[in-house]
């Protein structure tokens, strides 16, 4: 049984490897994060261009009609820069909730590039279920519905064209489009990936999908954007951990290449034992997705259980190889920590998604 990509993904590998070391230098990636991660026009222009943005949407709707397997191979190079802007949330978070909610008219704009969507989900700071803490409650109002409540962190939110809305009605949870919304941008820890405050007052938005409680559905929405969260962070594993082997090599104390310390090599072999891992885990959670295998569930919660936790140690060792120059703006490991740091909140932390685990695993077993 062959578990490696095949050459078309192996090509696109290269291909998005390529162009992103033309179009996002170190200098490019330390603007864009001083300008607080916003991508510039022209490169989003350049991305859509290359038809990255509508990977995962049909060819009818003008896109590549391809699956998350592949996505997988393009995130994980995003990962590699770390690249700044919306494509996660609009290509992938924004698209995958516009398919399974059968929102076809939204698909074309994405696809080209055209305009940019999010999904608002959590609301308490990423401790628990992103779906379980759900506040804002929609209310029926003649034709259409009002939401009220706040969504204090949503991804690309103040740059986002429209906003997919998770919240309550009287059936359970539903999603709601809300155009034109006024979000305010707000600091998170990773300068590379912009936040924004969505206050819900009265605000008009329209309902998607089937009608019903769509906790199923949303869920299923969250589960493959969390994997993709994983395969960015592999990307920006394999980066840290090619950047500490390289410096180690080239660091000399006490006459020697750091690297050849043996206190080093644990670290170094460690780092690439976590990365394997959670490369593991992360690619057989989008093929189980694309194929709806039976354990889907359980292997995207196992993903994003292990590969957040395993990119943080990965980048973190990566920093204390550095030594001092990895706490330096000139050295780019830090991108790669705070990456890894803000993931883990976002759409189920660790600590749940183990829990969750242990619940699929055992309700199974009984």
């Amino acid at each position: 049984m062959d578990f490696d990509f095949n050459d078309d993904q192996k090509a696109l590998r290269e291909a998005v490897r390529d162009a992103l070391g033309g179009m996002v230098s170190p200098a490019a990636l330390l603007a864009m994060a001083s300008e607080g991660g916003a991508m510039p026009d022209d490169l989003w222009a350049r991305i859509a261009a290359l038809g990255w943005t509508g990977l995962l949407i049909p060819e009818e709707h003008g896109g590549l009609g391809l699956g998350l397997v592949d996505m997988t191979v393009v995130c994980e190079e995003m990962g590699r820069v770390p690249l700044p802007g919306p494509y996660f949330s609009s290509a992938v978070l924004a698209t995958l909730a516009a398919l399974r909610l059968g929102a076809d008219e939204l698909l074309a704009d994405l696809a080209s590039g055209a305009k940019r969507g999010t999904v608002a989900v959590e609301e308490v700071g990423g401790a628990g279920d992103p779906l379980g803490d759900v506040r804002v409650h929609a209310t029926k109002a003649g034709d259409g519905w009002t939401l009220d409540g706040l969504k204090p962190t949503v991804t690309d939110g103040a740059s986002a064209d429209w906003i997919v809305v998770v919240a309550r009605d009287e059936d359970g949870l539903a999603a709601f489009l809300v155009e034109g919304a006024d979000v305010e941008a707000v600091p998170g820890l990773d300068p590379t990936r912009q936040l924004g405050r969505l206050e819900l007052v009265g605000t008009p938005g329209r309902r998607l999908g089937p009608s019903g409680d769509q906790t199923a559905l949303i869920r299923r929405i969250v589960d493959d954007a969390g994997v993709m969260l994983c395969a960015e962070l592999i990307g920006a594993s394999e980066a840290t951990f090619e950047l500490a082997a390289e410096y180690s090599k080239a660091r000399v104390q006490f006459g020697r290449p750091i690297g050849t310390f043996q206190a080093v090599k644990h670290m170094a072999a460690e780092m690439l034992q976590d990365l394997t891992l959670a490369r593991v885990i992360t690619h057989y959670a989008a093929w189980c997705s694309d194929v709806d295998a039976e354990d889907r569930e359980l292997s995207a919660s196992m993903a994003k259980s292990f590969a957040p936790e395993a990119a943080i140690a990965v980048t973190s060792t990566s920093i204390q190889i550095h030594g001092a120059v990895g706490f330096t703006w000139e050295c780019p490991a830090h991108f790669y920590y705070k990456r890894a740091k803000a993931t883990d909140l976002v759409l189920g932390k660790q600590g749940w998604q183990r829990h969750r685990v242990a619940d699929l695993i055992l309700g199974a077993a009984s």
